[in-house]
């Protein structure tokens, strides 16, 4: 199962001092990621999607979701544009899996000009751990998860296949 953890920030800089920090707990064992990014909207509205440092050990299926989900999430202006039968399945696994349009229209929400989120995508989580060392950064969270066979099934659509 992986955790598609978005948490708000009101300013750049407090999103990127808690992107460091989900680094240090992932060398401290507390969370193993399969994506991070740090994601901004600056004052005219463009989104900007950075990820500093590659994820170690991740396989190129859950790299291939990673980058699916990011794009799903940012970079698709509008869904109505998004054609043809593979977009349409994909998109009817993970509106299933909790990442509907709901959840995609609330992390819009939580974007606006000047603000960022950290975007972390975990298989494994200490969540009690984690959440005491991200606590001092505050912020808006927002939650969903992928269970195993959602994730298989989600890969399998885009053409990757588990390592």
């Amino acid at each position: 199962m992986s955790e598609l953890i978005i948490i708000g920030y009101q300013d750049h800089e407090t999103a990127e001092r808690a992107y460091q920090r989900v680094l240090q707990l992932k060398s401290d064992y507390i969370v193993e990621l399969t994506g991070l990014a740090v994601v901004r909207i600056d004052p005219d509205g463009k989104q900007h999607v950075d990820t500093p440092a590659p994820i170690v050990g991740t396989s190129a299926a859950s790299g291939a979701l990673w980058g699916f989900i990011l794009g799903l999430l940012f970079l698709v202006p509008a869904f109505g544009m998004v054609v043809g039968g593979l977009w349409g399945a994909v998109l009817g696994r993970l509106s299933k899996s909790g990442v509907n349009k709901a959840f995609r229209d609330r992390v819009r929400g939580m974007l606006q000009p000047g603000k960022a989120a950290v975007v972390i995508m975990a298989s494994k989580i200490t969540e009690d751990k984690f959440a005491a060392g991200m606590s001092e950064f505050g912020g808006e969270v927002l939650k969903s998860s992928l269970s195993e066979q959602e994730e298989a099934e989600l890969m399998q659509e885009l053409g990757t296949h588990t390592e």
